[in-house]
């Protein structure tokens, strides 16, 4: 006689993968107990059942007064404060543009190849909050907003270790982005020229990237994003070969008065 699963356990197993594959994030708070029997049609009793049964894993914590959390410490082996170390070193800022060709290009192939329409439409929403005047003017925001974008990327991409990786180095991918991002306009302005050059390029880049998912084209949306990568790295490093011409030039200057 097969057995057949308690329903808690039933429960246990669909919460596991909603936060497996990105569903539910480090530190979301889960809906409240009534809104998540009825969501996923389940007594109480057997929805209070699973969440103790996710509680003794270590996977969720409950804060007094406050709600139910998907546990903040589900990645703490990926992050701090090792990564943290890692990105606050000037010399890994290239290391980190040569990682992202690894996971971003898996994440915009696999996204065509298997998204849904609802990805494209959510990929295509995160681009134009690129596009907003405040990402134009704050690369903070910037950053913080091309995180999303990847991040939705990965979650289309439907490979869950992919999601978690991606999820674990976030918050160095972001600071990598605000970095890049802030040479890329201090170096322009101060030359002279039009920021809104590189701007245009770089949303464009992003655009095809977004196109070639929403196409179906894997292969498209890889090379897409190598390169605006490429692009990137290209562009940073003539900036910092500029910035180690004039450092040269002024010593000269100093020494010769």
């Amino acid at each position: 006689m097969i057995r057949q699963p308690k329903l808690s356990d039933v429960i246990t197993e669909r919460l596991e993968s909603m936060i497996v594959d990105g569903t539910l994030s480090a530190g979301e708070k889960l809906l409240p107990e009534r809104e998540l029997a009825s969501k996923f049609q389940v007594s109480r009793p057997s929805l209070r059942e699973a969440i103790q049964n996710l509680h003794a894993k270590g996977l969720i914590e409950r804060k007094q007064g406050g709600g139910t959390f998907v546990s903040q410490h589900l990645n703490r082996r990926l992050s701090d404060p090792l990564l943290a170390l890692i990105s606050e070193r000037p010399e890994t800022q290239f290391d980190l543009l040569e990682f992202r060709h690894s996971l971003e290009g898996m994440a915009a192939f696999y996204a065509a190849l298997r998204g849904s329409a609802n990805d494209s439409a959510a990929l295509r929403d995160a681009l134009d909050k690129l596009n907003s005047e405040a990402c134009k003017i704050n690369a903070d925001a910037e950053a913080e907003a091309l995180g999303e974008f990847y991040m939705i990327m990965a979650k289309a991409s439907q490979n869950m270790v992919l999601v978690q990786v991606m999820q674990a180095v976030q918050g160095m991918l972001i600071d990598n982005i605000k970095q890049n991002l802030a040479m890329l306009r201090n170096a322009y302005s101060a030359a002279g020229d039009d920021i809104s050059i590189i701007n245009n390029t770089i949303f464009q880049q992003r655009a095809d990237i977004v196109s070639a998912i929403s196409s179906g084209n894997p292969e498209l949306a890889r090379d897409a994003s190598h390169a605006h990568l490429s692009y990137v790295e290209k562009t940073l490093l003539e900036i910092n070969q500029k910035d180690a011409t004039v450092q040269r030039s002024l010593r000269r200057i100093i020494s010769n008065g």
